[in-house]
């Protein structure tokens, strides 16, 4: 079958890499794509949230199944566009449908779900211009750290730790009257802190049975040491040690299980990807938020990892037989370490010629592109986060100590990377 990737960053590069690897798998395209997935497949110039050129490409193209990236075009509604045309409506679109992007979409919307289905998470409480002084009275007497969220998509920058009450005070202001990020901060959502290690898992669900196909843990910091700036990802390592089986069993019993059997209750059409953004709090497990698609740079971890046929996976959640699928995952470790642009998470430059001497390059590494663009000079950085680079090895720190010795067979003007992800578990 035909198969068309929608997005262009290193987690579509990821897809189009497990993707090719199917016997299912005629022809592939994806839209827009970048360097590295043209490598898999054919780019085609079309933005993530044009539905319309989406429509006709598929048409053209007789492409069977879209794979849906990026959480924009979803909580936008890629889903519902295809099913409610008839002449999309053969074309199996791997996603959720608007409403069930809401659990990432909306913060608040996410926080109510959490409730009636019993799933453990922050204490929390939501504000808008309506009640903007009853918000301000709320944080003066809030406990510290204290969290605050723009309810809305905010491209991975709309949550702020405050440290104190001014800073959230501030913060508060920023979001909700000065429209830090316009209609996304509208409504604010204020949490208590959770102290503890972050970590997320990921399945594949149909909005009634689901599998879980791996676990991971990113570096958000741009700093070694986890100091610094918070950025889209620096790096993620899987699987994670501490999160043995009686781990896992709290996090299916407790998070997953409510969470898809509160999709099915509520009659809410979900085909897709669920990442539960977990903190672990003295072993027990905690959701900090849902995402409605695959995390970057976790995705160039656990597609490694996962041995399944992705296609074959992607259909039966379509057509209702996850039950038939067993999960099989390789036994060794897998480390992505990411190469970033000078300036990066701030402002940045673009245009940088990338050269990678790949016959240098170690065994067992993969080098999945997300901010690049091939022009007539050869490969250029365009975007922050430039290249993510994937390695097995039997333990997380070899893999990553592989990265590492992989990135030094790359140059960008201004590249940086951290040197010390999967620190912890040396």
């Amino acid at each position: 079958m035909n198969i068309l990737i929608i997005g262009s960053g290193g987690r579509e590069h990821a897809f189009a890499w497990k993707l090719q690897q199917s016997t299912l798998c005629g022809q592939l395209f994806i839209a827009p794509g970048n360097a590295g997935t043209s490598e898999h497949g054919t780019n085609v110039n079309i933005g993530v949230n044009d539905f319309e050129a989406q429509k006709q490409f598929c048409l053209d193209n007789n492409i069977a199944l879209v794979v849906v990236g990026p959480e924009e075009p979803l909580v936008k509604g890629i889903y519902d566009f295809f099913k409610k045309d008839p002449a999309l409506q053969h074309i199996k679109v791997f996603g959720p449908s608007a409403e069930g992007a809401q659990l990432e979409g909306s913060k608040a919307f996410s926080k109510k779900f959490m409730q009636r289905h019993n799933v453990p998470t922050a204490a929390y409480a939501e504000f808008t211009a309506d009640n903007l002084e009853e918000g301000k009275a709320y944080l003066k007497q809030h406990s510290l750290p204290v969290v605050l969220k723009a309810d809305g998509l905010a491209a991975g920058k709309g949550v702020v730790i405050a440290t104190t009450h001014e800073e959230a005070l501030a913060t508060f202001d920023e979001m909700i009257v000065h429209k830090q990020f316009g209609e996304a901060s509208a409504k604010v959502v204020v949490e208590e802190f959770l102290q503890g290690i972050e970590v997320s898992v990921f399945v594949v669900t149909d909005g009634a049975d689901y599998k879980i196909i791996g676990h991971a843990k990113d570096y958000k910091r741009i700093g070694e040491g986890d100091t610094g700036l918070n950025t889209g990802g620096m790096g993620c390592v899987s699987p994670v040690p501490f999160m043995d089986a009686a781990f896992m069993q709290k996090v299916e019993e407790r998070i997953i299980k409510p969470t898809v059997q509160g999709l099915h209750k509520e009659n809410i059409d979900y085909t897709g990807f669920i990442f539960f953004g977990l903190m672990n709090t003295n072993g027990e497990p905690f959701v900090i938020e849902y995402n409605s698609r695959m995390g970057d740079p976790e995705t160039e971890v656990v597609l490694p990892r996962l041995k399944n046929d992705l296609v074959e996976l992607l259909l039966a959640a379509h057509n209702h037989t996850l039950h038939n699928i067993n999960i099989e995952a390789d036994a060794r470790s897998c480390s992505t370490v990411v190469a970033v642009s000078g300036g990066y998470p701030g402002d940045y430059e673009k245009g940088k010629l990338i050269v990678i001497a790949n016959d240098k390059l170690p065994a067992n590494t993969i080098i999945f592109h997300a901010g690049t663009k091939q022009t007539a000079e050869g490969v250029v950085t365009n975007g922050g986060r430039v290249l993510a680079v994937s390695s097995y090895s039997d333990s997380i720190v070899q893999a990553a100590n592989q990265s590492r010795k992989a990135l030094e067979q790359v140059q960008f003007e201004g590249m940086f990377f951290r040197r010390d992800i999967g620190y912890e578990f040396e």
